[in-house]
């Protein structure tokens, strides 16, 4: 995948978000990696201004950057105070014409609601786990083991080792919580127990993947284990964190690879994603199984989506620039970079 601009022509704004209820070392840590795919992209010859968004008001944060003058590497996940913040951010900067990295708003918004979703990956007959929603009555489900979720979070919010269920009883008690907890239905599926992988795709219209990366759950004994929990994903030193290791890349033969990058294209063009996505797959005897789209991924640099983009030989930075690039081929813009106003 070639630059289609110099990246002297994409003068960037790097929005991300910083919540002051964040804690002191999470604020740290989030500074520290915007400043380094900051210093990533101006060594790639981007003018580059960081943004942080520490309130919804996105106009009062924006309002000295004229639209037409920059192009936006969309880092904002959310908004302090404010449901599917991420939505709200994509949903502004298309309002205000910016031009951005990433999904649309409308493919965000389907992305928090898992059962549209995977209605759409069933018609496209791409494969999913067996799955209903629950609110309720659970005596008819009658397949464990079972995983139950949130039916309207992302990013494992509301997963942890209770989530997988083995019995009739189990299931019943953890739709109840889910219900209670989050004031919405639970969505119910077939736990695959099988390997896991997330696939990074990046494009439009010429989609191509990174290096395919296994959740390693080789340390996990115990069924309830085998899963990417909030834990696992967002708490250092917690056990789901360290016995799940990442495998870069992936240990696949070439038929099952091609396969896997099959699955996750068709679940990419679903949605649909641009840009960039990673795509949740498990197997089971043979068969890969969609768990999730997630477009937008996350970017920090420990993420599988970077790590794949370094196997194939690119700096954070020239992950950002190609994204950049990306973006800018959806509109022209100036070529002369233009500094904010005061």
């Amino acid at each position: 995948m070639m630059l289609a601009r110099d990246p002297r022509e994409l003068p960037a704004l790097l929005l991300h978000n910083l919540d002051p209820q964040w804690s002191a070392d999470d604020l740290l840590v989030a500074q520290r990696d915007v400043e380094l795919l900051a210093n990533g992209l101006r060594c790639c010859g981007h003018e580059v201004e960081t943004v942080a968004v520490t309130t919804a008001d996105l106009a009062a944060v924006l309002a000295p950057y004229h639209p037409q003058q920059w192009v936006v590497l969309n880092w904002c996940e959310d908004l302090p105070g404010q449901r599917c913040g991420d939505v709200a951010t994509a949903a502004f900067l298309e309002s205000a014409g910016f031009t951005f990295t990433g999904a649309s708003s409308r493919a965000l918004a389907l992305a928090w609601n898992k059962p549209r979703v995977k209605r759409r990956l069933e018609r496209a007959g791409v494969a999913t786990p067996a799955w209903r929603l629950m609110d309720g009555e659970t005596t008819w489900w009658r397949k464990f083991p079972a995983i139950v979720k949130p039916a309207n979070e992302h990013c494992s919010v509301g997963l942890t080792r209770d989530s997988v269920v083995l019995n009739s009883q189990e299931l019943r008690q953890r739709v109840a919580w889910v219900v209670e907890t989050f004031h919405q239905c639970a969505l119910v599926e077939d736990f695959i127990d099988g390997p896991e992988y997330h696939v990074s795709l990046w494009g439009n219209g010429h989609i191509a993947p990174l290096p395919p990366a296994e959740m390693d759950f080789s340390g996990c004994h115990h069924v309830r284990e085998r899963l990417c929990t909030w834990d696992a994903k967002f708490s250092p030193g917690s056990a789901d964190f360290e016995q799940i290791q990442v495998r870069l890349p992936a240990p696949l033969s070439a038929g099952a690879a091609a396969q896997l990058v099959a699955t996750a294209k068709a679940a990419y063009a679903c949605l649909p994603c641009r840009d960039i996505a990673r795509i949740d797959i498990r197997e089971r005897d043979g068969v890969f199984y969609v768990l999730d789209v997630n477009p937008n991924p996350d970017l920090s640099p420990d993420t599988s989506t970077v790590l794949a983009a370094e196997l194939e030989g690119l700096s954070y930075g020239a992950l950002g620039s190609r994204l950049l690039a990306l973006a800018a081929d959806r509109r022209p813009l100036p070529a002369t970079p233009v500094r904010p106003r005061t």
